[in-house]
């Protein structure tokens, strides 16, 4: 039985990528499945999947690698997948020791800009061509890639253009997919956003957009739905401060919702929404949640990013806007309101999209099939 080994810094041991999509595929065909993650303290069996997970991000690079040595050598894995440079980095020894196959599962930009906004401005490119060297590193160590979208691939693929890879997207699996295809109520409308809050997200232009609305249709009940919570003291700061100054009156605030529960939570809304800010980072990197939208009936709105206009055609289900723009925002809002018909037409669509084109059942085997080909 083939052993297989998630190593992951920054994702928790029970992200939707690595525990509910993949190490479950993996565990479903009989292999040993076993994940370690650095951010959150874990230690036991979930779902025959065994899980050793510490809270040590906190703590230098050298103690993290030697934890991630450490579970290598007492697991003893036939093929490690991971997440993030620092994963791929603890592997060397091992891949060394053994000839297994290193799989670097590429799902996040880097270097990000968050990796160098804590350095000085006349450090940061110093540092951003630090990290970037390190990811070229970590691409020679590496002997497989996985893509969670094409414009991630660079510079990997073209730097390393003889090691395997494929495209994995972030599709769901349906039986996490709470749908609820809604019909708009006369004069009344739900709009929602989900996930972290905070300027970049979007969370101002979100309530910009809705405020501009508002002011367009003052008979309109509109209702707030808001699933989510801020990492940073300053953005919850400027949260308070966006509640206090835009004042509505029909507001509902949750907590972030379990992965299981995700989609049930926002299952009231008419229109989820994704207004990050445009930047380059940003354009390469797909806002996932879109697939889930769909698979649960939503229409959406969303910034008009070049990862989603190349691995989505929103406009089956929704609209891509300059997040900045209210009034165009507000516009495609009332589109839906005065034409409840077109909303009705893209709620049914964005489930119909999901079955057709995003759905994990479509690319579980591409993943398994690419897992067995590494293992030597």
């Amino acid at each position: 039985m083939p052993k297989i080994l998630f190593l992951t810094t920054a994702h928790k041991y029970n992200d939707d990528r690595i525990f509910y999509h993949q190490a479950k595929e993996l565990k479903g065909i009989g292999y040993d499945v076993k994940i370690c993650s650095l951010s959150s303290d874990y230690r036991g069996i979930i779902d025959g999947i065994e899980i050793e997970s510490y809270s040590i991000l906190d703590q230098n690079t050298t103690k993290k690698i030697k934890v991630f040595e450490r579970v290598c050598d007492n697991f003893q894995p036939d093929c490690i997948i991971g997440s993030e440079p620092l994963a791929i980095l603890a592997s060397k020894k091992i891949k060394e020791e053994r000839n297994i196959s290193v799989i670097y599962d590429i799902t996040e930009w880097y270097p990000s800009k968050r990796m160098v906004e804590k350095f000085p401005f006349f450090l940061k490119g110093i540092h951003a061509t630090k990290f970037f060297l390190i990811q070229l590193y970590v691409g020679w160590i590496s002997t497989h890639f996985i893509f969670g979208e094409n414009t991630k691939k660079f510079p990997l693929a073209y730097v390393f253009p003889w090691k395997k890879r494929i495209i994995l997207p972030y599709f769901p699996n349906d039986i996490y997919i709470h749908k609820n295809i809604k019909q708009l109520e006369p004069n009344k409308i739900t709009l929602c956003y989900t996930g972290q809050i905070s300027k970049e997200k979007g969370i101002e232009n979100f309530f910009k957009a809705s405020d501009r609305l508002r002011k367009m249709r003052p008979d309109l009940e509109i209702s707030i739905l808001i699933i989510g919570s801020s990492r940073k003291e300053r953005d919850e700061k400027y949260f308070t401060y966006l509640l206090s100054k835009y004042k509505w009156e029909h507001i509902k605030i949750e907590k972030p919702a379990s992965f299981e529960t995700f989609t049930q939570a926002y299952s009231d809304a008419d229109i989820c929404f994704d207004l990050r800010e445009m930047s380059y980072e940003n354009h390469h990197c797909l806002p996932i949640k879109i697939f889930y939208y769909a698979a649960s009936g939503k229409p959406v709105v969303y910034t008009d990013l070049k990862a989603t206009r190349e691995h989505v055609d929103v406009s089956k289900f929704g609209f891509l806007v300059d997040p900045e723009d209210s009034y165009s925002i507000a516009n495609a809002i009332v589109n839906y309101i005065d034409n409840p018909q077109l909303y009705s037409q893209h709620a049914q669509n964005a489930r119909r999209e999901y079955e057709k084109k995003y759905n994990w059942n479509m690319i579980k085997d591409l993943f398994t099939n690419f897992i067995k080909q590494s293992l030597h």
